[in-house]
């Protein structure tokens, strides 16, 4: 495997791990109580940091196709979640999320920065490095 893919797979992983850690010190440290979407930003999101150690480990690159996977669809339940929190037209008609609601805030550092938008970040990341690895991957075969 080339450097640069393997430099690629470790900087995914390592944003999978931050937004896993990240997720885990707001609810068990801080002590906030994940929503519905969260916990299902967090069902595509901890995969990827065991699938991706293990690609790392195993020096195998094609596990990029299963992280740009995880990581699209868990975005997509990011920039929604991350919608009905800040946009008007669309938390009016947000659907009740369980106990706590999907709107709340627990934290907004500069006014846009919140835990939807943070794991949104990451699987951006995860995502375009896995699309550079895929890309790679396919110029290696041609």
């Amino acid at each position: 495997m080339e450097k640069k893919t393997e430099n690629f797979l470790f900087t995914a992983w390592a944003a999978s791990l931050v937004a896993a850690m990240g997720s885990l010190y707001f609810s068990e440290i801080r002590g906030y109580e994940p929503c519905e979407l969260c916990w299902y930003q967090r069902i595509f999101m901890y995969p990827i940091v065991i699938l991706l150690a293990a690609a790392i480990y195993r020096k195998d690159p094609k596990a990029a196709f299963y992280s740009a996977c995880l990581s699209g669809i868990g975005g997509l339940v990011s920039i929604y979640h991350y919608g009905i929190q800040k946009l008007d037209f669309l938390s009016d008609s947000a659907p009740a999320c369980g106990m706590v609601p999907c709107t709340g805030e627990y934290i907004n550092w500069l006014g846009f920065i919140t835990i939807p938008f943070l794991a949104l970040t990451a699987f951006a990341i995860i995502f375009i490095f896995s699309l550079l690895i895929l890309k790679q991957l396919k110029g290696e075969k041609a």
